[in-house]
């Protein structure tokens, strides 16, 4: 693991912006808004930096908008931490989206697209888990994308079904080998695409208790829904709170998710049937 051996002003002449940032994009505006506070306060945070595959050069790893705004400002050379050795570009990776994360200014894209390259490259959750320090779940949510098989992927790029709901769809059609069933995983996503959150819930319940159904049947057992009643409930605000992540998390609107949770609570005490 590379460590920070030294702290020194490097040239910005010698610097590099490193292909592993996290920040891919940096908005011109934002540079201009940071060289006013870096002009007015200074640096608050040096950048971070390795060795260059180019003889005597650094590649910065975190810190591409402290770079552009000290040359905006027309500095000679920005306070930076040396690394000790030259960092694989995964690494660095991890490395420009943890930094990130610490200092809470990454947007949504900049992360999703992070993390996808570091799922793309070590192949695994647990591995980008443990390069990032990111919660598992968060990571689950990130790498939805790259998950899907080809035809799916499709789906979602022209816009026939949310990325979520061919998540669910895939999962679904898993057959005996433990591989998606591609042609039943492409049916679903498009039957889901049209159901409520609690008719998709209902589907992947079907298809746990009947996995050897058909696909046609699966999706008529989803559709056909029962007589339904509202009621209103009052709760606390951590209650409504932890709703609304749940609701979020299984792409539901609040209500469904509150019906989900509460068959579910009430089958596991043995008064409603499955």
């Amino acid at each position: 693991m590379a460590k920070i051996v030294e702290y020194r002003d490097v040239p910005l002449d010698d610097l590099t912006i490193g292909k592993a940032q996290a920040r891919t994009s940096p908005s011109m505006a934002d540079v201009d808004e940071l060289a006013s506070s870096i002009e007015k306060l200074g640096l608050l945070q040096p950048i971070v930096v390795c060795e260059s595959v180019e003889a005597g050069r650094w590649e910065i790893l975190t810190g591409q908008r402290r770079f552009l705004a000290h040359k905006r400002l027309g500095r000679e050379s920005i306070p930076a931490a040396l690394l000790d050795e030259r960092v694989p570009e995964a690494q660095a990776k991890a490395i420009s989206i943890t930094e990130n994360l610490i200092r809470r200014n990454l947007s949504g894209k900049e992360l999703v697209d992070g993390v996808t390259h570091l799922y793309n490259h070590y192949g695994s959750q647990k591995a980008v888990v443990e390069a990032t320090g990111l919660p598992a779940g968060d990571v689950r949510s990130y790498v939805k994308y790259p998950r899907l098989k080809p035809e799916l992927k499709e789906l979602v790029d022209d816009g026939a079904v949310d990325v979520k709901v061919a998540l669910k769809a895939q999962d679904t059609s898993v057959g005996p080998d433990g591989q998606p069933i591609v042609a039943d995983a492409v049916k679903l996503a498009r039957a889901m695409g049209d159901m409520s959150g609690v008719q998709q819930k209902k589907l992947t319940k079907v298809r746990e208790q009947v996995p050897e159904g058909s696909v046609d049947e699966l999706i008529e057992r989803a559709k056909s829904a029962d007589k339904v009643t509202q009621i209103n409930a009052t709760v606390t605000m951590d209650v409504h709170a932890a709703l609304r992540r749940v609701a979020v998390d299984e792409g539901m609107n609040q209500d469904e998710t509150a019906a989900m949770l509460i068959e579910e609570a009430l089958m596991e005490r043995g008064v409603l049937g499955s």
